[in-house]
């Protein structure tokens, strides 16, 4: 796979907003939420499913690599937290946005993007809360129902992320329209 300079330039980008969208916090009541989220569907949309998927990729790789990259630390042990499986929803997720939103053409509206980026989260929480649920009961041992699990990481996370899936949106909108979309 031979890359521009304007893609590897655009990938090292994303790559390092996803990382510092790891440390963005931003608290909501007694849940603190970061823009990471936000990066990965925006990977997606401007740089398409395969890089998108790849500065995803590349991210993780530097966290599990020991880089303190993720929220909570990096490390290979990372795998074992409850959270992984969100990561790797968002590899999925920009893949999967970055196909969508190439459909029927390069130009796409903001409603068409805003339900792309449902569909994004709709996978992050599929695999997230998949992985939150089986790593709580199994490699932590601490017992929670799954509707306990669907409840406290889909259900009162939803709001906030419904309106990072707006702001992705706008913000690829504009992207598109200034050129800057792969």
């Amino acid at each position: 796979m031979k890359l521009s300079v304007r893609e590897i330039a655009l990938c090292a980008l994303f790559i390092a907003l996803i990382a510092i969208g790891a440390f963005i916090r931003i608290p909501v009541g007694s849940d603190v939420y970061t823009l990471q989220f936000l990066f990965t569907l925006l990977a997606g949309l401007i740089l398409g499913a395969r890089l998108g998927a790849m500065c995803v990729a590349a991210y993780i790789l530097m966290g599990l690599l020991g880089i303190p990259v993720f929220a909570a630390g990096g490390g290979l042990g990372y795998v074992l937290q409850p959270t992984f499986g969100y990561l790797i929803g968002f590899i999925v997720q920009a893949w999967i946005v970055g196909n969508l939103s190439r459909r029927n053409g390069r130009q796409t509206a903001f409603r068409r993007l805003f339900v792309i980026n449902l569909i994004g989260l709709g996978i992050v929480y599929l695999i997230g809360i998949t992985w939150f649920y089986l790593a709580t009961n199994y490699i932590l041992q601490t017992p929670l129902s799954l509707w306990a699990a669907l409840f406290y990481c889909g259900l009162l996370q939803l709001p906030p992320d419904v309106f990072l899936c707006i702001g992705a949106a706008m913000l690829a909108e504009r992207c598109q329209k200034a050129g800057v979309w792969l």
